[in-house]
């Protein structure tokens, strides 16, 4: 098993030394929540294997954090039931824990990490993952690192922070390559041919306190979601959480959509998206595998691709359009989210737009808004505007909306509120309690995308967008059929 590259370790705090008389290695699953195509598991199998000790991996679901609801509480348990099932055919003991009420699960990391010979746990740069790794600065006595496992790119392997799509395009025709050599790449399964001692059980002190969960019950009875403090309003959707669903997705758009994807991509009658998205968001998914899984599907070799740095999305891999189109997707447009949230802490915030889309809409801030929608219209799919109301049904009831949709779905909040940071708020509040791909780095670009981030001025200049790129329900529907997207998701 290849190492981890060093660019993809962090060290946290300022305890380097590892407790070489701990009983185990910790990993600490957090956002990563799958057992292959994982560089933090590989590195915790890596440190376990070297240090001839147990390996310990906790995944643990809070239910105190901002938007927990049944369908994002259902859609991560049917992971945790998978892991369980994997793990417990290999030599790693899995500890997956859900917190029954807020702050119930506090102390369980320190009292576990206090055993730990080293804790390893998940580089993600987005929602309170950050906050709580920082928290766990005081908590763990011994060396802590964290793992990038979230793009082909290395989060550190940028210079700067990318203003628009194409700059980044452009760094990555330069950059990316390398990472993708063979001993730059995750290990399919890490714990294959890896025989590592066993841990028998943890302390019967621990398990009183923070009993161990029975995942797949749950997975198989939705209706137990009922005991845990969280919206039981915002419900699970027929859409099924985990890594072994994360799989059969990825083969069907592989096998299915990927040969029409660039033509039909857009057009909401057609299902030709991947769908990929809220497994990617969760970690039940490796952006390496769909890349490789891809690639595999194309016939692709590295000598294809291009040595011209142009910036443009086409001719860059060398292969067919359908395909050159996803992996535009994939890369570029994934991960310029992820180089913005773990370099700018402002990421969500309306001051963090570029200077230009401020001005323009601080220009119009005065400019009549009528009709103008509150939170609860919009939630309610209230609006006089049929397609856009279905593109709001379509989000509360299955968790998504059409990637085109979800663009003049956007534009539309930000005509009908009161103000841009009020259009900001309502987008990031209907798209993160509803969205199962909602609260991550890809879905943050998603909503600034609609005021501006990463786009320029367009003319003419018009109220309340100004030179912001505007979208119409009436052009779309000329432009992609919706006749049947509209049945489908009218009224009740």
């Amino acid at each position: 098993m290849a190492g981890v590259p060093d660019i993809r370790i962090r060290l946290i705090g300022d305890q380097p030394t590892v407790n070489r008389d701990g009983q185990y290695v910790l990993y600490w699953m957090t956002a990563f929540r799958r057992t292959s195509w994982n560089f933090g598991l590989q590195r915790a199998v890596q440190w376990a294997r070297d240090l001839r000790k147990p390996l310990l991996v906790l995944e643990a679901l809070r239910c105190g954090y901002r938007w927990a609801s049944d369908r994002l509480h259902q859609f991560v348990i049917q992971g945790m039931a998978d892991n369980q099932a994997r793990l417990a055919r290999g030599n790693a003991f899995y500890f997956p824990y859900l917190e029954p009420e807020p702050g119930a699960g506090r102390g369980l990391l320190a009292q576990l990490s206090a055993r730990a010979c080293v804790v390893i746990g998940d580089d993600f740069p987005c929602f309170f993952l950050p906050r709580m790794v920082a928290a766990a600065r005081s908590q763990v006595p011994t060396r802590l690192e964290i793992i990038d496992s979230n793009g082909l790119l290395p989060m550190r392997a940028a210079d700067r922070t990318f203003a628009r799509a194409f700059d980044f395009r452009r760094f990555l025709q330069r950059n990316l390559l390398p990472y993708l050599e063979p001993d730059s790449l995750p290990d399919e399964d890490p714990l294959r041919q890896c025989r590592l001692p066993v841990l028998e059980s943890l302390p019967k002190e621990i398990l009183r306190r923070w009993p161990a969960a029975k995942p797949k019950e749950i997975a198989d009875q939705p209706q137990r979601l009922s005991r845990f403090p969280i919206d039981h309003q915002v419900t699970p959707t027929a859409t099924a959480g985990g890594p072994e669903a994360a799989q059969r997705t990825l083969q069907r758009f592989v096998d299915e959509r990927l040969p029409r994807y660039g033509e039909s991509r857009n057009d909401p009658d057609v299902e030709a998206t991947s769908g990929l998205s809220p497994y990617l968001h969760f970690g039940h998914l490796s952006v390496h595998q769909v890349f490789s899984e891809v690639m595999r599907c194309a016939g692709w070799r590295p000598e294809q691709v291009s040595a011209k740095v142009t910036g443009s999305s086409h001719d860059w891999w060398g292969v067919d359009d359908a395909v050159e189109s996803f992996l535009d997707e994939l890369i570029t447009w994934r991960e310029i989210g992820y180089n913005m949230c773990s370099r700018n802490g402002d990421y969500d915030r309306y001051d963090s737009l570029p200077d230009w889309a401020r001005r323009t809409l601080a220009s119009h801030a005065d400019d009549p808004r009528e009709p103008s929608y509150t939170l609860e219209q919009f939630e309610s799919a209230a609006t006089h505007d049929p397609l856009w109301n279905a593109a709001q049904r379509q989000l509360v009831r299955e968790g998504r909306i059409h990637n085109y949709l979800r663009m003049l779905w956007g534009k539309k909040i930000l005509e009908w509120s009161a103000s841009p940071q009020a259009a900001l708020e309502i987008l990031i509040e209907l798209n993160n309690k509803y969205a199962l791909d909602g609260r991550n780095p890809n879905s943050y670009s998603g909503i600034f995308w609609v005021l501006g981030r990463y786009d320029r001025a367009w003319g003419p200049e018009r109220p309340i967008f100004g030179t912001i790129r505007y979208m119409s329900s009436e052009n779309t529907a000329r432009k992609v059929r919706v006749k049947e997207y509209l049945r489908r998701y009218g009224p009740d």
